[in-house]
């Protein structure tokens, strides 16, 4: 088999008892037929338009040799260092490739001031912004193009040369980038954004990058045939089943690399697996977690352990109720999306939408134009100001806020960290995860805002009512002005962030939010409440 997957406990039962149901039902054939009918009536008129990724290697094929001769163009100018702005699909799929592949590539998916000036000021000499956006109206992303593009011409760079689009045809962008002379890659609208990895906008800023996309669309082809037969061994049923089909359902996903040479890869499936499903009160909630998480050994009811390792044939034997899968990049990306897309078959679900994503937009959009005083905190101790939303408890300590917060965590619940903070030079944030984690013997995620928002952001919403959520922002030292624009980068973080709060609160989920200056300096702060 291209990916081949072992499986035990639970895991195994459910590929048993599912897999012959999805075979019958002629499941795998239907998708790559575009049967727009497989996730009922209420769907149907979603899924057909939404099922294009299924042919997406035929699709962009011709694409490859356009990015090589522009890559090789721009290179000749000494034009080398590409960041890419992007949220959610746009930037999850080619941050897995390009690290994959061992290029670099600058993954501009941010609002903190810092990060961005970051991207902005390191070599601006030798950028290129690759500006990655469905209909151009995401927010993040027109913010970093007005920057960018004001940065190229202050420095008296031919701003043409320098800006490359991928968009819809004929959306908003399309337009106004083709009028500005960029260089425009078109993808398939029939495309959404999480399944878009294999189209122009995972191809594009990769493939500029360095990546070998012609090589990343061969994987994927040669596990084609596979996903098409209504066969029992066929990897996308089997992993699909494993997704969705326990009984009790196991819907917390902790997804481990252990060995595989794919980079980043759970940070991608995250997405996928997130924005799919957390929709009707129902859903999985992707895990992203170290060899070392508590997860693993805790043995709870309700999570599903999937390995990513280097071969599944050369390894050890699957350890008890544990799954384990092992393929390229290329064939992993299709099994992963054929799988999700089976897997809200068996949740009953429309896969393809995001119904609860838009309200954190509009929440912020709001914000940004009514421009209230943020609420004033609780108190403030060690640096950190604490504020509550939704009805924590909060004492009179780091402590017993976070008490407060996590006396409401029960045995079905999760924990979600929410960092809205510059994470190229903050990474050390994570280690909030593992010990939360080991506190709660709960299922913890950790996301990095605003990324997050296009991605677990959804299920947080629409998925089951069990999270706790705990918010870290950080006010910048510096801002950063966009320009055209009657906020600044640093006025817009906070709106997403406090936005966001208000929607989680309004679905009835608490939330407290700790707001630090110095990330550093309030980390060990931080940790102890949190131990």
């Amino acid at each position: 088999m291209t990916v081949a997957i072992t499986a035990s406990g639970d895991a195994l039962e459910a590929v048993k008892r599912v897999v012959p149901i999805l075979v019958d039902d002629m499941v795998a054939s239907g998708i790559t037929a575009q049967n727009p009918s497989l996730w009922g009536p209420d769907a149907e008129s979603e899924s057909a338009k939404r099922l294009g990724w299924t042919e997406a290697v035929a699709v962009s094929a011709p694409l490859v040799p356009q990015i090589v001769e522009l890559r090789e163009k721009l290179a000749a100018k000494g034009l080398t260092r590409f960041v890419l702005a992007g949220m959610g699909g746009s930037s999850l799929a080619p941050e897995v490739i390009t690290r994959t592949y061992g290029v670099d590539l600058v993954v501009l998916d941010a609002t903190e001031p810092t990060q961005v000036l970051t991207a902005l000021h390191e070599d601006l000499e030798h950028s290129v912004l690759v500006v990655s956006s469905k209909s151009g109206s995401t927010v993040e992303t027109a913010s970093q193009r007005k920057t960018f593009e004001k940065a190229f011409g202050d420095a008296g760079y031919d701003v043409t040369e320098r800006i490359v689009v991928v968009t819809d045809p004929g959306s908003p962008l399309d337009r106004s980038a083709r009028e500005a002379g960029y260089v425009v890659f078109n993808a398939d609208p029939n495309i959404g954004g999480r399944y878009s990895a294999l189209s122009a906008f995972g191809l594009v800023p990769s493939g500029l990058a360095g990546a070998d996309i012609g090589e990343l669309l061969a994987e994927a082809d040669a596990v084609t045939v596979e996903l098409a037969q209504d066969r029992a061994d066929n990897p996308g049923l089997v992993l699909g089943a494993v997704l969705g089909g326990t009984k009790p359902l196991r819907d917390k996903i902790a997804i481990v690399a252990d060995g595989t040479h794919i980079l980043g890869f759970p940070d991608w499936a995250e997405q996928l697996i997130a924005e799919s499903t957390g929709k009707l009160g129902r859903g999985l909630l992707p895990v992203v977690i170290g060899l070392d998480a508590p997860e693993i050994t805790e043995g709870l009811h309700d999570v599903q352990i999937v390995r990513l390792v280097a071969n599944t044939e050369e390894t050890r034997d699957v350890a008890p109720g544990e799954v384990e899968i092992s393929g390229s990049l290329g064939a992993q990306i299709m099994v992963w999306e054929y799988a999700v897309a089976v897997a809200g078959r068996l949740l009953e679900i429309n896969p393809f939408d995001q119904p609860d994503v838009e309200s954190a937009k509009i929440a912020t959009r709001a914000l940004l134009d009514d421009r209230p005083e943020p609420a004033p905190a609780a108190f403030e101790v060690d640096g950190v100001e604490v504020r509550e939303v939704g009805g924590v408890e909060l004492g009179d300590s780091l402590a017993s806020a976070v008490e407060g917060l996590l006396s409401q965590l029960t045995d079905e619940g999760y924990v979600s960290i929410q960092a809205y903070v510059d994470r190229v030079h903050n990474p050390e944030l994570e280690e909030t995860r593992d010990v939360l984690a080991a506190r709660t013997q709960r299922p913890v995620t950790f996301g990095w805002g605003p990324r997050f928002l296009h991605s677990t952001g959804q299920y947080h919403k629409g998925g089951p009512a069990n999270g706790v959520f705990l918010q870290i922002t950080q006010v910048a030292e510096t801002d950063l002005e966009i320009p055209d624009s009657p906020f600044t980068f640093g006025t817009l973080v906070a709106a997403q962030a406090a936005g966001d709060a208000k929607v989680l609160s309004e679905h009835g989920r608490p939330v407290l939010t700790l707001t630090v200056k110095d990330v550093a300096a309030a980390l060990p702060a931080i940790l102890s409440a949190l131990r």
